[in-house]
């Protein structure tokens, strides 16, 4: 099984998560984050008034569990759907995971991931 960490731009979200259905992936957790980029822009950026800090990227942070054979497929539909071209388009990390367990049936490894 890998784990699959997405750090998204928040305007992509809702084209990833279509791209990500369209693939097969139905279930995933994700949050929205704040993190400092490799670009720092100093300063302050104001729009109609309402100044904003430009030192804090927001972001969406995707976590996805999926068996060893779904990882490629999970991994290609966010890259396709996320990338601008532009800097802080944000990164994928893949990791493998151990063991996962559904606490309600008490299934185990690729079987705790889905519904038979």
């Amino acid at each position: 099984m890998k784990k699959i960490e997405a750090i998204i731009r928040t305007s992509k979200f809702e084209e990833v998560k279509d791209a990500l259905r369209q693939v097969g992936i139905d279930f995933f957790s994700y949050s929205d984050v704040t993190g400092v980029g490799n670009e720092i822009r100093k300063g302050e950026l104001s729009y109609r008034g309402t100044v904003y800090d430009t030192s804090y990227i927001p972001r969406q942070l995707l976590t996805i569990v999926v068996r060893d054979m779904n990882a490629k497929k999970t991994v290609d539909a966010i890259l396709k759907t996320a990338r601008t071209g532009v800097i802080g388009d944000g990164k994928i990390f893949v990791s493998s995971i151990e063991e996962s367990y559904r606490i309600r049936t008490g299934e185990e490894g690729d079987d705790s991931l889905y519904n038979k």
